[in-house]
């Protein structure tokens, strides 16, 4: 039995590339941090025969590219946030992927609907990556601090109705040295018209942050 779906659910469900800004980058957009050259040159002074060689000072990277994000989250958590969705994921194409990578997965399953995005965004700095997630969370509130994840993590989740048709949404943000994690957690169910619980999307979104934290240790 086909069920028609509501305008807003609809455009979850347009093709991947088209939904490059779900979830969290719906409402900040792609991080646009200009890249930092610390680079100092030490002057020679005076007159030697054999001048002295440049030193250089520059800020390591903890981490210097993205990981692959379709593999960040584990098999078992796809299983289990998004029934029906394959494990593999859809990449969303990004101009730069050492600085941003994406991957999505989405699925309905009868009559219930599960979105999952995961998104890694890196800095050229530690400092720089701390004053992008403070910007980020003035954007939201009425959420939480999540111990023990990153550097930082914030979660918070918000309930939209559209058209009669409730969708609960979970965003977890956590900072890793210089790379941001970012986790889009929703869904609806289009027979009751109402959302799973906070709780349920709240703690889905977080176990999704926890996989994708690890593979991001793992890439150094």
């Amino acid at each position: 039995m086909s069920l028609p779906l509501p305008l807003a659910l609809t455009t979850r469900l347009a093709p991947v590339a088209v939904l490059a800004t779900a979830g969290w980058a719906l409402s900040s957009g792609p991080l646009a941090s200009a890249p930092t050259d610390n680079q100092e040159t030490a002057a020679t002074t005076g007159a030697s025969a054999a001048p002295t060689a440049p030193s250089t000072s520059a800020a390591t990277k903890t981490f210097a590219a993205a990981p692959a994000p379709c593999s960040a989250v584990t098999p078992g958590t796809i299983k289990s946030l998004v029934p029906g969705a394959k494990a593999a994921g859809k990449e969303i194409p990004s101009t730069d992927t050492d600085a941003r990578r994406t991957c999505s997965w989405n699925a309905l399953k009868g009559y219930d609907y599960r979105w999952l995005d995961v998104s890694f965004e890196l800095s050229d700095t530690d400092a720089a990556a701390e004053k992008t997630y403070k910007d980020r969370l003035t954007e939201k509130s009425g959420g939480g601090v999540v111990p023990g994840l990153g550097d930082a993590a914030y979660s918070v989740v918000n309930l939209t109705t559209e058209d009669k048709q409730q969708t609960r949404e979970g965003v977890v943000l956590v900072r890793a040295s210089n790379a941001l994690v970012v986790i889009t957690y929703n869904g609806s169910d289009f027979e009751s018209k109402k959302a799973p619980t906070t709780d349920v999307i709240n703690k889905g979104a977080i176990k999704a942050a926890r996989d994708a934290v690890a593979a991001l240790e793992g890439s150094r």
